[in-house]
């Protein structure tokens, strides 16, 4: 099953910040297409994760010890929540929403994004439409994804993941020449985006909360 985890960003002030720091990091990159059925929720990992004593070994791999607990929270109120599944579909996530941030596209933004986070996207965006810019940008890969944190408050499950990506970037006028960026030079990032669900929902989609640096 396919989970979307959509995002969520600090609005106010973080849409400028927003502008600066994805303009700067990942302003630069051509979308890459995804599939139909990506799109119903975020796609699905081998179920090989667990929080659970059992697999301990592979789940330090994925998720510091600061989220164990959250996440046994998480189980508890959702006995279906698999943690590579959401790890995975979280990748998709990320490459998903910088592709349409990249290209402009509110539509797909606004079903991947909670309210405050698709505004901040959307004045990003319409800043940049304004300076004539276009972004021709390529996640090269995405290193690493671990969840840095995990917690349950009032129903409502967050789940923070780290990610360390390469990405090559470059910013044109709307002469189309090149302003900023290089795309044979990737850039390494490091992002912290923390993804919300109400667990009683019955809708399983995860939405994008907040967004920072590592």
């Amino acid at each position: 099953m396919l989970i979307v985890v959509l995002l969520g960003m600090v609005a106010g002030f973080l849409a400028l910040r927003l502008y600066a720091v994805l303009g700067k990091r990942t302003g630069h990159e051509q979308p890459l297409p995804r599939a139909a059925e990506e799109r119903v929720g975020m796609p699905p990992a081998p179920r090989t994760i667990d929080v659970q004593p059992e697999p301990r070994d592979i789940a330090q791999r994925y998720v510091e010890p600061a989220a164990e607990n959250g996440l046994r929270a998480i189980v508890a109120a959702s006995p279906t929540f698999d943690v590579a599944e959401f790890l995975d579909g979280a990748k998709s996530a990320y490459r998903m929403i910088l592709e349409a941030f990249w290209k402009g596209d509110r539509e797909t933004l606004e079903w991947l994004t909670e309210a405050e986070v698709q505004a901040a996207f959307g004045d990003a965006i319409a800043a940049r439409e304004t300076a004539g810019h276009t972004l021709d940008n390529r996640l090269v890969s995405i290193e690493k994804a671990v969840i840095a944190d995990a917690n349950v408050a009032a129903g409502i499950a967050r789940i923070t993941v780290r990610f360390d990506a390469d990405i090559a970037a470059v910013t044109r006028d709307a002469e189309g020449q090149v302003v900023a960026g290089s795309l044979t030079d990737a850039v390494e990032t490091h992002d912290v985006w923390t993804f919300a669900r109400a667990l009683k929902s019955g809708d399983p989609n995860w939405k994008l909360s907040d967004t920072d640096e590592a």
